[in-house]
């Protein structure tokens, strides 16, 4: 279903697009559309009068590509990472046909220009101080990551060059970081250099790229104003032109070589998924029948198929083995393929790996959304005659592609609706086992690969015994056969969401032993448990993400008063028991909490972590403040291959 047949319009049948393909003698109907109407471009305006342009923070050349096709001349291009230059390189007139233009490899900071000559200056920094990812794991970094200050290095440039006006470019979420303090000073450092702001957050897919992607544009002017040019496709143009979905932009690629499927422990679950959900097809809110993940508790590509029939979500630029979008071929798009989908023209060489390539390409401002971009700034601010009219919006004008997202979830309900219906008829969910199972020993090494959650030289075999039935599930670990001695429970009472998802009311965990390592013993257990049975992944797809409302509630119990290492069964009491959970507290506090000693305390908190516990700081997550501490969960979450158990809290 094609996202625009939501949404009613009685615009005209014509548009300045329309016009501007009359003028160019071309279609947005061809294969690889955008790369001819970037060509067909550059023969009508190679000629114009020389406007050098400085490019800094170039990257893979995205918007070097845009503001070169509308004829401006690139003086020089300034890109820290080697691999990148190593791309723009390739692509200068000595190797290609696309830059004529000076390429440093340096670091802004050691940056001083060497020409004098500036009309406009374009790029962006690096935006991943301000990403989704920063916000999710713990709010965003913003200002306390140096790469959040690089934009006072383009402030220093503008300073020095004076030139006209600017482009620069960033994630849409720096508006609100840090309630807007970075966004502040940043609008402040530029109005301070001279220059009037114009900006707007904007989506590439309304200006013919087949992805939605939404940045910040900021342009800055010395004199006179800026209009945004109006979109050229979607429901915000003017003849409601239809987006290049993604099926047209990579219809002639070639994919003999590319492997069906994807790797790994969720690798299976793409196939079933149907074209533009993603993990959330197998969570319980979009009705799936055995549910494996919780309700918003991964990022929205985390096995993103895309639909062949809109635009793709944003591509990444770095990301794990089950980030989107995937092929509705059920594949990983080739490199190829998501040039197109970024707009780059096919004769333009990324240099580098598969995942160097894919950075490149992920960093980058899509080339068509720069060639509508420039040609407004080549028209305003330079006030260059086209061979067609560019539309403005007025400032009071607003986009509609945030409104038409949210209406999207029905769209998703609906399709996860119909393929549920349609591979239950084929047979493809399992039955929930009985939940009346007991007596059943089974035996674990606590480094194994079950469990995989300690290190070799704590190796040590685990019994589990277990009877689970309609009332509660019990679970009982211990590491010497016959030993009958109890040192502690954990009495989990389900909420009703939870009771009817495993059909029991509440889970006893007792342990026989006192080694610190039964402790992820019997919640890895019962982990496995929760994925035979209730077909959940992890304890965090049953209890869910942090940052929501815990439902169930937890009650860690002694029961024997002589545990040895008392001090950290006292904090796996409180850890348990949720007094810290979620909550970013001074090192202070803790100790006050806890009742121990800040040595004994820090020890303590870094055999948590040792074991699998999830535990934040500083050091973990710098936006974190300096001698605070996040507890996220109150059970154990991590393994060997994650990456917080590589960081040291000191």
């Amino acid at each position: 279903m094609k996202q625009l047949s939501l949404f009613n319009t009685n615009k005209p049948s014509t548009s300045w697009f329309n016009d501007a393909l009359i003028a160019l003698n071309t279609t947005d109907e061809k294969i690889a559309w955008p790369d001819i109407f970037g060509q067909k471009l550059y023969e009508k305006l190679k000629n114009i009068n020389k406007i050098n342009i400085l490019s800094l923070f170039s990257g893979g050349g995205g918007l070097d590509i845009g503001f070169r096709d509308v004829g401006f001349n690139i003086v020089e291009c300034v890109e820290i990472e080697k691999k990148y230059t190593e791309t723009l390189e390739k692509n200068s007139y000595k190797n290609g046909k696309f830059f004529n233009t000076k390429i440093t490899n340096i670091d802004i900071r050691k940056y001083t220009p060497q020409f004098n000559n500036i009309d406009f200056i374009i790029g962006g920094p690096p935006c991943q101080t301000f990403s989704a990812a920063g916000a999710r794991a713990a709010g965003v970094k913003g200002l306390t990551d140096q790469r959040g200050t690089l934009f006072e290095e383009y402030v220093r440039i503008l300073k020095y060059l004076q030139p006209e006006g600017f482009l620069f470019e960033n994630v849409y979420r720096i508006v609100g970081a840090q309630k807007g303090k970075p966004w502040q000073l940043i609008q402040d450092a530029f109005q301070k250099a001279g220059y009037n702001l114009h900006w707007r957050i904007i989506d590439a897919a309304d200006y013919g790229v087949p992805q939605h992607r939404e940045r910040l544009i900021i342009v800055g002017v010395k004199n006179g104003d800026f209009l945004f040019p109006y979109p050229t496709h979607g429901p915000d143009s003017e003849d409601c032109r239809p987006y290049y979905n993604a099926k047209n932009a990579v219809q002639d690629i070639d994919t003999s070589g590319c492997k069906i499927g994807i790797n790994g422990r969720h690798g299976h679950l793409l196939e079933n998924i149907p074209p533009g959900l993603n993990y959330s097809f197998y969570t319980e809110k979009m009705g799936h029948p055995n549910p494996i993940f919780g309700w918003r508790s991964k990022f929205s590509d985390y096995l993103y198929k895309a639909d062949p029939d809109t635009p793709v979500r944003t591509i990444k630029a770095q990301g794990g083995q089950y980030t989107g979008p995937f092929s509705w071929e059920n594949r990983s798009f080739n490199v190829e393929e998501l040039k197109r989908l970024q707009t780059f023209p096919d004769n333009y060489k990324i240099v580098g790996s598969r995942q160097t390539s894919i950075m490149q390409l992920g960093n980058s401002v899509p080339p068509q959304a720069g060639r509508i971009l420039a040609l407004s700034v080549l028209n305003q601010i330079f006030k260059t005659d086209l061979p067609f009219d560019v539309k403005l919006m007025p400032t009071y004008m607003k986009l509609g592609f945030r409104k038409r997202k949210s209406s999207l979830t029905k769209i998703y309900a609906r399709k996860a609706k119909e393929a549920i219906i349609n591979q239950n008829k084929a047979g493809f969910f399992k039955k929930k086992i009985p939940v009346t199972t007991q007596g059943k020993a089974i035996q674990y090494l606590s480094n194994g690969i079950e469990l995989n959650d300690v290190d070799s030289h704590d190796s040590m075999a685990f019994n589990f015994n277990f009877n689970l039935n309609s009332d509660c599930w019990d679970f009982v670990v211990s590491n010497e056969q016959g030993l009958e001695k109890k040192y502690y429970s954990i009495e989990i009472n389900l909420s009703a969401k939870h009771s009817h998802i495993l059909g029991t009311k509440k889970i006893i965990l007792t342990s026989l032993s006192e080694n610190k390592y039964s402790l992820v013993a019997i919640w890895k257990f019962l982990e496995k448990t929760l994925k035979e049975i209730a077909h959940k992944d992890d304890l965090i797809q049953l209890f869910g993400y942090y940052q929501n409302k815990q439902d169930s509630y937890f009650f860690f119990e002694f029961l024997d008063r002589y545990l040895s290492n008392k001090n950290f069964w006292i904090l796996a009491k409180k850890i348990t028991n949720g007094v810290t959970i979620g909550k970013q507290l001074h090192i202070d506090k803790l100790t006050e909490i806890f009742k121990l000693d800040k040595k004994i305390f820090l020890k303590e908190i870094n055999n948590f972590k040792k074991i699998g516990f999830e535990i934040r700081n500083h050091n973990t997550n710098p936006q974190i403040k300096i001698d605070y501490y996040l507890i996220p969960y109150q059970f154990p979450t991590l393994n060997k291959r994650s990456l917080q158990r590589l960081t040291y809290l000191q």
